[in-house]
């Protein structure tokens, strides 16, 4: 039975969205969550079933791969853990498993080892294989980065529009070869690198990804989302209206949309819906929100131990500090006049933030299991339930997109 050409589950959201709109209806963005912790997906999942709207998982390579990731879960488990968590929810509304960006090199591993091209590429088609087989919706192909190129160097627009065909029209091959169901896809990038800062390159991006899908014969696949550089970054956290705006009029003639990154703490969510945004990604967000919920626990369990209540004190945040500093990822967010630098030679208010956006690399490894079983027992025997308190702070956090975006209830008009 031939369902590869059914219209994917992001396609089938975005049309009615569409339809919506032109009934009257306020303008609507889809909410990318990166799951980088269980708690993030379990508090994920609660937001959505409260809020009766749709969610997508945007789960990087570093966090979900072949090899486990830094979250332990392959692309199988992944996708388990996500039926699992929405049945314990009670939510039977719409989620989404995507790959955010997959590409070569954009998996630490591949860097820090210096994997060649050739073995990167390999690699991420191992991975989207994976994905696919797992029953994934949509796979982002982000192939910007080239380790390759000497400093400085960046790549050009036509080699990055090449291996996205390369990589689409792999993952197609793989995919109807198998008959399995449609997916959607995701392209570009919001970094420099990626070559698409520039209205010129990206519409030049376009028409390089057009003509290179239809020489390889799948003129009949194009993608969702276009990735846009719409003022956010790592260090900036307001939203560029007008060239949201600009470029979501440049997409819409190819039926795409422009997908927002960077999205963790923007100043004026709401304007997303307004420029047309298809949809946004949050990740770091919500492992800062996990961590300040856990410090503040801890210093209820401090006070319990003080006052004779507690016999062990988890020392939870001295744990995850030397977790962060010794993997040395935290270097991976260094800025160019900190390179080099010694951790604790850093202002303190950096390493603060390199150890609340860091502790997501840690959060499965046992000895950071360990000590947040601890502190959740040591308040538990005082009456308080820790778990839920850390699931709410990241909902309330959650909450916010889902308002902002207007997809509060958007699941009553997704039911057919």
């Amino acid at each position: 039975m031939e369902h590869y050409n059914d219209l994917p589950k992001v396609e089938k959201i975005m049309n009615r969205i569409e339809i919506l709109k032109n009934k009257g209806m306020k303008p609507m963005t889809l909410l990318g969550v990166c799951p980088n912790s269980p708690s993030v997906i379990k508090a994920g999942f609660r937001a959505a079933k409260r809020n009766n709207a749709p969610i997508l998982f945007v789960a990087t390579l570093n966090q979900v791969d072949c090899d486990g990731g830094y979250t332990g879960m392959t692309q199988e488990d992944f996708i388990k853990v996500l039926k699992m968590e929405a049945r314990k929810n009670d939510y039977d509304g719409p989620y989404v498993a995507a790959v955010d960006h997959g590409g070569p090199w954009l998996k630490d591993k591949q860097t820090i080892e210096k994997w060649s091209y050739e073995q990167a590429m390999k690699g991420v088609k191992k991975s989207f294989e994976a994905a696919v087989l797992a029953g994934y919706d949509m796979i982002h192909v982000d192939p910007t980065v080239d380790r390759t190129l000497s400093e400085g160097e960046k790549i050009k627009i036509e080699t990055v529009a090449d291996r996205t065909v390369e990589l689409i029209s792999y993952v197609e091959k793989f995919r109807r070869e198998r008959d399995l169901p449609s997916i959607s896809y995701e392209v570009g990038t919001e970094e420099v690198h990626g070559g698409l800062a520039d209205e010129k390159t990206f519409d030049k991006f376009l028409v390089l990804l057009k003509s290179g899908l239809r020489k390889v014969g799948y003129e009949d696949v194009w993608p969702c989302y276009i990735v846009g550089k719409v003022g956010t970054d790592l260090d900036t956290a307001y939203f560029d209206k007008e060239v949201a705006s600009e470029l979501t009029a440049r997409v819409k003639p190819y039926g795409s949309y422009i997908k927002g990154h960077y999205t963790d703490g923007v100043e004026n969510p709401q304007d997303y819906p307004l420029c047309g945004m298809g949809a946004a990604n949050v990740g770091p967000e919500f492992t800062i929100s996990e961590y300040d919920a856990i410090a503040e626990l801890e210093i209820l369990e401090k006070r319990f131990y003080e006052n004779n209540r507690v016999a062990l004190p988890s020392k939870i945040a001295e744990v995850i500090e030397k977790l962060v500093v010794s993997s040395g990822r935290w270097k991976k967010w260094l800025h160019q006049n900190e390179s080099g630098k010694d951790f604790y030679s850093l202002d303190p208010n950096r390493r603060n933030w390199l150890i609340k956006t860091g502790a997501r690399y840690i959060w499965q490894q046992p000895e950071t299991i360990a000590a947040r079983g601890l502190l959740y027992d040591n308040l538990k025997d005082n009456g308080i339930d820790a778990e839920t308190i850390v699931l709410s702070r990241i909902e309330h956090d959650i909450d916010k997109y889902y308002n902002a975006f207007n997809i509060v209830n958007l699941n009553d008009y997704l039911k057919d």
